[in-house]
């Protein structure tokens, strides 16, 4: 059995979109979670500023997923602010896995069920390989900057005061 057919299903799915992306990436899954980004950065061995941290907001009640480093906290008027949203609202752990198909601290930036409008932190292209949920929360994959911009379509925006 090949390493890609020993992932996990959701990881699978996330693998086949970089492949169909032309990224030639790999899925890992490591033996530890990696739910939060200080745990997915001890266990990679980086910055807790190279990970990708996948949240899912409600902008004005439409899902907005936001790839934001790890290095701080999404600032939700900022956000609404870039997002020209009244109101900007974290998404429950119910709505994440009804939009996203996946759980909390395992969402990658895509192989959701539809797609899902996605931005990405500006703070995160400061880093040469970013890291982030590839669907379970024993699973990442690195990407750089402009393949996380590739895969999603999102554009780069402000999310926090730094």
């Amino acid at each position: 059995m090949s390493d890609e057919q020993q992932l996990p299903e959701r990881s699978r799915i996330v693998q086949q979109h970089l492949t169909d992306a032309g990224i030639t990436a790999r899925v890992r899954e490591l033996p530890d979670s990696t739910r939060t980004a200080a745990e997915a950065a001890a266990a990679l061995g980086c910055e807790v500023g190279a990970i990708a941290s996948s949240l899912l907001f409600l902008a004005d009640d439409e899902p907005v997923l936001v790839m934001t480093s790890g290095r701080h906290r999404v600032d939700t008027d900022i956000l609404a602010g870039q997002l020209g949203a009244q109101t900007v609202v974290m998404a429950s752990a119910k709505q994440v896995r009804a939009v996203t198909g996946q759980a909390i601290g395992g969402v990658a930036p895509v192989g959701h069920p539809s797609p899902v409008r996605t931005v990405i932190d500006a703070a995160l292209a400061g880093y040469e390989t970013i890291w982030a949920a590839a669907g379970t929360p024993h699973t990442v994959m690195p990407l750089t900057f402009e393949q996380l911009t590739a895969l999603t379509g999102g554009p780069r925006i402000r999310v926090a005061a730094d």
